[in-house]
């Protein structure tokens, strides 16, 4: 989004007592360090998370001169994702895309002590750094470090080297599960305790009438899905772990991407399975109970994104729920 539509919602989250806000980047679409910038200053609690930065785009010394700037902006406000990037958008920039988790490794081991205000030389498979150092004051924190991860090998890296797992959309619970399963087993190997923060994305209608708010979400729901098949087109076990994550028995599911495919609406090629296992939508005490569920799987911080035309509406119904503010920001007794 536009960055004063950024700044919008961004007030209406804090107004609607939410704990963090999300900001995803990808290649080719606005940069998001001025809507980020813009929301810390028009906010004055709120947390606000870049998920994900990727160390092509930035080399890892530029991700850690912006983070720490942030940090001076709005200490102890700001979050900090790290991914690989999407590999077909990286190649488009004429980049090497051979060794993406080694691009994160790297990345993460330089970022973590130039925030921690150290000198750093490391020569990576990918990404190096020869004695560098913040010239200003680091922030005064040990700064977390989180990692977007989809592949098991990236799953058991994020348990390795960082501070907590992020989870796209698009990952019902069946792969929640087992995403973070293999994040402990990481962990378990390099001998230290798991990460503590679990982030995942969630696309989510929240409204008093349950039927219209299942209807609203499954048009995102439908092109993401349609989105990732294509995507996986030649990766037939990719599209074997949709259909299994999912729950969702494998000739409805193919049935739906079929509908889908030919141009039915989603809201005629998708049931409420689909909304159950890739969205949150329904009365705000539906949407609680399938966070709930998620938080039972051990996501620990869950970024719902507020899909349709009404998102700051939605998002003050929801608030209202969560926190006994009312939709106006008024306490309740």
């Amino acid at each position: 989004m536009a960055p004063a539509a950024c700044i919008e919602l961004a007030v209406a989250a804090e107004r609607s007592g939410f704990a963090a806000i999300w900001f995803a980047e990808n290649p080719f679409q606005r940069g998001v360090l001025p809507a980020v910038a813009a929301c810390l200053v028009k906010t004055a609690r709120i947390t606000i998370g870049i998920g994900v930065f990727n160390p092509y785009n930035r080399h890892p010394t530029l991700i850690a001169m912006e983070m720490a700037a942030l940090d001076e902006l709005a200490p102890g406000r700001t979050r900090l994702g790290i991914g690989s990037g999407i590999g077909r958008q990286i190649l488009r920039m004429g980049l090497d895309y051979g060794k993406p988790l080694g691009a994160v490794r790297d990345a993460i081991a330089i970022v973590r002590p130039l925030l921690r205000g150290e000198t750093v030389t490391h020569q990576g498979r990918v990404f190096s750094a020869d004695g560098v150092k913040l010239e200003f004051p680091a922030p005064a924190r040990d700064y977390p470090i989180l990692m977007a991860a989809m592949g098991d090998q990236a799953l058991r890296l994020s348990g390795e080297i960082s501070d907590g797992l992020m989870i796209s959309n698009m990952c019902p619970p069946g792969y929640t599960a087992r995403a973070i399963a293999l994040m402990r087993a990481g962990a378990a190997t390099a001998g230290h305790a798991a990460p503590p923060t679990v982030v995942q994305y969630v696309p989510c209608v929240a409204r008093p009438d349950r039927a219209a708010a299942r209807a609203a979400v499954k048009p995102t729901i439908g092109a993401m899905l349609a989105a990732y098949w294509a995507m996986y087109e030649a990766m037939p076990a990719a599209r074997a772990a949709m259909i299994a994550d999912s729950l969702i028995p494998e000739p409805d599911f193919l049935a739906a991407i079929a509908k889908l495919a030919a141009g039915a609406p989603a809201t005629d090629a998708l049931d409420d399975r689909f909304v159950d296992a890739y969205g949150i939508a329904g009365t705000a005490e539906d949407c609680l109970a399938a966070a709930r569920r998620f938080g039972a799987l051990g996501v620990t911080d869950l970024t719902v994104t507020f899909v349709g035309p009404q998102p700051a509406d939605d998002m003050a119904y929801l608030g209202a729920a969560l926190t006994g503010i009312t939709p106006h920001g008024d306490a309740r007794g």
